[in-house]
């Protein structure tokens, strides 16, 4: 009997793991975000956008730009080309799709707003390239060079010592 027990939960265990194991990572994130602009141009931050970085996650790659005020209209959208502020310059970027994300704030002082690699995106699964593409009457545009057009998300959120976080995750697949 106790032999017949050891047998099939041994049975029921391998095929537990095999079914937690055997569903991809992809099939586990809810990535239904799609892929149409988000948010709206309006109010104009009372701090500068201080800093970009970058991560890398299990299901998207995300961006987070710091800003030292609150408030503050924001547009993120895929376009076919994302230009220089002020000037119109197309900015080139890698990747098979182009994200422009537009902040209503100013840059603080040493901020490379047009740097054509604001953040080292090297092995990263979306991301091809974050570029400055310039700050011009307190609106900052950041082009993201992505693989592909895929489903993005943004969100806002408040950082430590005061101002917020723009956050803009883009998935790995649809």
């Amino acid at each position: 009997m106790r032999a017949l027990f050891a047998g099939v939960l041994t049975l029921v265990m391998s095929v537990a793991l095999i079914g937690v194991m055997g569903t991809p990572a992809s099939a586990a994130c809810d990535t239904t975000w799609g892929s149409l602009p988000k948010g709206a141009l309006g109010d104009y931050s009372e701090g500068p956008l201080e800093r970009v970085r970058t991560g890398r996650q299990t299901c998207y790659d995300r961006l987070v730009v710091e800003v030292a005020g609150s408030g503050y209209g924001y547009l993120a959208e895929y376009v076919d080309e994302v230009v220089q502020e002020g000037s119109g310059k197309p900015v080139p970027l890698r990747g098979g799709a182009k994200l422009r994300i537009i902040v209503q704030a100013a840059t603080a002082p040493g901020f490379p707003a047009t740097s054509s690699n604001l953040a080292d995106v090297s092995g990263y699964t979306t991301f091809r390239q974050v570029a400055g593409a310039g700050s011009f009457e307190s609106q900052t545009t950041i082009g993201v060079g992505v693989r592909a057009r895929l489903p993005f998300r943004v969100l806002t959120l408040p950082r430590d010592g005061g101002g917020t976080r723009l956050v803009v995750d883009v998935a790995h697949t649809w």
